[in-house]
């Protein structure tokens, strides 16, 4: 290491100051970093809330200081007798890292028919660890520490502070929880993080006798709020209804685009919110097909907020009879297709209908070991445990009252019944090929 160069010292609202060492500094300055200065750390929440325009920068670097925090802390009680030195310098980078290979928008092109995108982001860490400026920082640390940091973002690594950067109670969620709700000006992702951080511990699984991150029982009420967190900014924030019917268009503008040859996938990778959305508008000028032209007017509308309205919308919980029918939850052609026979029905023309139900089973995920209070340690898995932590044990209703399946329509308003929607989600695969091929109307023959 250059032992001459100075740390420098970022001012962050969340964190008040925020030091960076020099290797971290020269990943920071790399063109790779500087690229998440413009991914909103929301997508297209700031559409809704309008002070939700912090970024993938802003995050990443909160992750970085929680890191050094919770090492620090691990350290001051001799619960890093047994991790190597090198164990310990990777995992700040790791956290500043783990969301280099963002896509513009963050999440929301994830969503997307995985063949229709390269990759997770996390399966994109490996191209952004070898931009050369990023890989001669990572040179310090050792010929290997692009590689393990890599294994660190992808939940992967045999690390014991695994945990920090991928796992029930990793940094990243409790620095997003945070930094998300004070952009949003909202109360509901407050997290005692002091709490939490002082009550992380090494522990070893009696069963495989591997050393791992885990929390002291006086810490669980804090993860328990950790949770319900999660579950508040869900429900009022992630799936308020605007970003998802601003997150619907975004992904179909994309899409279209894929299937009328103004971008090829690979493109996507290393693109920014404005840059992405300014080369599909530029190509789309130029292009005769009707897709494309409808590519073009779309990225105006979502630069001039005109969103998709709701026409009709059930919330999960509502659907506890319901099969719901697995093409419903995808964007897959089966269900573009379905959303082109239900704008025939409502007299729409093409492209100017969105079924959204949108998914994510991982939100109360617990597999956590919990030192008790008599030293004995357990695991903590989905179900929780009684008379120790119980959100877990109701996380299926507490899911399914902030999951909502709608159905938007752009350009025009509609309005149908919601028990229309629902019984359009009880069809399975082979009644929606039946009814799509026989050209038969899916909301008014359900």
């Amino acid at each position: 290491m250059r032992q001459s160069e100075p740390d420098v010292i970022v001012r962050d609202p969340i964190w008040d100051t925020i030091r960076l060492e020099p290797v971290p500094l020269r990943i920071v300055d790399s063109g790779a970093f500087q690229r998440l200065r413009h991914i909103k750390q929301l997508g297209h929440a700031h559409l809704v809330y309008p002070g939700a325009t912090h970024t993938r920068f802003d995050h990443a670097l909160g992750v970085y200081h929680l890191a050094r925090r919770a090492l620090a802390l691990l350290a001051e009680r001799g619960q890093l007798e047994r991790v190597t030195a090198t164990d310990r310098r990777l995992i700040p980078l790791a956290g500043l890292l783990h969301d280099i290979g963002h896509y513009p928008f963050s999440h929301a092109l994830e969503e997307l028919q995985a063949d229709r995108i390269p990759g997770h982001h996390e399966a994109l860490v490996g191209r952004f660890l070898a931009d050369p400026a990023v890989a001669v920082a990572l040179a310090d640390i050792g010929p290997d520490a692009a590689t393990r940091i890599e294994a660190l973002i992808r939940g992967a690594s045999e690390s014991p502070l695994q945990g920090l950067v991928s796992g029930s109670l990793d940094l990243d969620k409790i620095e997003y929880l945070k930094r998300d709700a004070y952009f949003c000006g909202v109360p509901f992702g407050e997290v005692d993080v002091d709490r939490l951080l002082h009550a992380m511990t090494v522990a070893q699984d009696a069963h495989t006798g591997s050393l791992e991150i885990a929390v002291h029982e006086k810490g669980v009420a804090a993860l328990e709020s950790l949770l319900f967190a999660k579950y508040q900014m869900f429900r009022n924030v992630y799936w308020h209804h605007a970003v998802r019917a601003a997150t619907v268009l975004y992904k179909r503008v994309v899409s279209d685009a894929l299937d009328a040859a103004l971008l090829e996938a690979g493109e996507l990778v290393g693109q920014t919110d404005d840059g992405v959305l300014h080369l599909l508008a530029e190509r789309a000028r130029t292009c005769a097909s009707a897709g494309g032209q409808r590519v073009g007017r779309w990225v105006e509308d979502l630069r001039r907020r005109h969103l998709p309205k709701r026409a009709a919308e059930v919330v999960a919980a509502d659907l506890d009879q319901v099969d719901v029918g697995a093409w419903i939850e995808f964007d897959t052609p089966l269900k573009r297709r379905a959303e082109e026979q239900i704008a025939r029905d409502l007299g729409l023309g093409e492209g100017q209908v969105f079924l959204d139900y949108p998914e994510k089973t991982a939100m109360f995920g617990l597999d956590l070991l919990v030192v008790r209070r008599n030293g004995r340690v357990t695991r903590i898995g989905p179900g929780g445990q009684a008379g120790l932590i119980g959100l877990p044990r109701i996380a299926d209703e507490l899911y399914r009252s902030a999951r909502v399946m709608r159905l938007f329509t752009h350009g025009e308003r509609r309005s149908v019944p919601a028990a229309d929607l629902a019984a359009l989600a009880a069809l399975d695969t082979e009644d929606i090929l039946r009814r799509l091929d026989s050209g038969t109307a899916l909301l008014s023959a359900t």
